[in-house]
């Protein structure tokens, strides 16, 4: 007896393993996805200008990275004695403007390096809504609490982001970028939009999506995130106490839907040796001087010199050390 509706990923969807590079862009539920690929020791490159909603400030971040073109004071305005970027998350403002430059300069061209490497894009788009500022006529990526008067709210249209997207994918491909995009479009509901808005906003990104496939079938894939949350998780249990943002338990239960779907038979296995390891180093002892926790973290180190021995371009190096410290104690 089925008593959910099950969510099925198209078969065709690429499959990466830790040798390849990804890098990640869009919504929160693109870090927390980012997160833990970078656990199971994938080289990613999560959210390089924080967390973008919607998928045209996405694409320009993309373009961005692609030109390498570094920021300069110009690229920056001042709000409430802090610096900010328009296209950045506020976790990049700061007092002083040198930094702000320095910090998006440094993420800027570590994200350049790694596009040009990259095997996989996982775009997570969460809003069709943009908010173009009326002084400079482009879409920011983060409003940093300017009043809404300074900004024109709208919904981009299907055509609007196909075209966007098609034109990136043709500039990506010329500069001789060979990899594939894989597009999800977030759970997390924009309730401050309205939730009829939201569904048309969901909608929207949806369907431009799915004109991208028709278009690029062998460069674009999409996996069922929203689909998944919405009709495989249909209660509210799985929601965090906003009521709008997943649950850690819906979060991990989607993480394990995209490992069956995206990664090789052979990445999930090192993925779920790198959560062994992980849990084992959160245990926290009772005598952590006694000889026993010290043959424990022996082992440890036994285990990740074995795999590191079988993937040598598996980055072990923290847990190691954290070993060494807990040794030496």
């Amino acid at each position: 007896m089925e008593l959910y509706t099950p969510v099925t990923p198209s078969k065709h969807l690429p499959r990466c393993s830790q040798a390849d590079s990804l890098m990640l862009f869009g919504s929160c539920f693109a870090t927390e996805i980012g997160q833990r690929l970078c656990d199971a020791k994938f080289r990613c490159d999560v959210n390089p200008y924080g967390v973008l909603y919607n998928p045209a400030s996405i694409a320009t971040a993309l373009r961005e990275v692609m030109e390498g073109v570094p920021y300069t004071a110009e690229n920056l305005f001042e709000l409430g004695g802090c610096w900010h970027s328009p296209m950045h998350h506020s976790s990049f403002s700061d007092e002083r403007r040198e930094r702000v430059l320095e910090d998006i300069n440094l993420r800027l061209a570590k994200a350049h390096t790694h596009l040009a490497s990259c095997r996989m894009l996982l775009l997570t788009w969460g809003t069709a809504y943009v908010y173009t500022d009326k002084r400079t006529g482009r879409v920011v990526g983060n409003c940093h609490k300017r009043p809404e008067r300074a900004f024109v709210r709208r919904r981009l249209s299907v055509e609007e982001i196909v075209e966007e997207y098609t034109d990136l994918i043709t500039a990506l491909a010329q500069q001789g970028w060979d990899g594939q995009m894989v597009c999800t479009v977030s759970p997390i509901r924009h309730i401050r939009d309205g939730l009829h808005e939201n569904q048309l906003s969901k909608a929207t990104l949806l369907l431009a999506i799915d004109r991208l496939q028709q278009t690029f079938p062998d460069r674009v894939f999409y996996f069922p995130a929203y689909e998944i949350v919405l009709d495989e998780l249909r209660d509210y249990r799985f929601y965090a106490e906003d009521m709008v943002h997943p649950s850690e338990l819906a979060v991990r239960y989607v993480w394990q839907r995209f490992t069956e779907a995206c990664l090789t038979a052979e990445a999930r296995q090192v993925a779920a040796f790198c959560e062994e390891i992980h849990k084992a180093l959160a245990h926290k002892p009772f005598r952590p001087e006694s000889e026993e926790y010290k043959c424990f973290l022996g082992q440890i180190v036994l285990k990740i010199e074995q795999i590191s021995g079988k993937y040598p371009y598996l980055d072990f190096q923290n847990e190691k050390e954290l070993c060494r410290i807990r040794l030496k104690a």
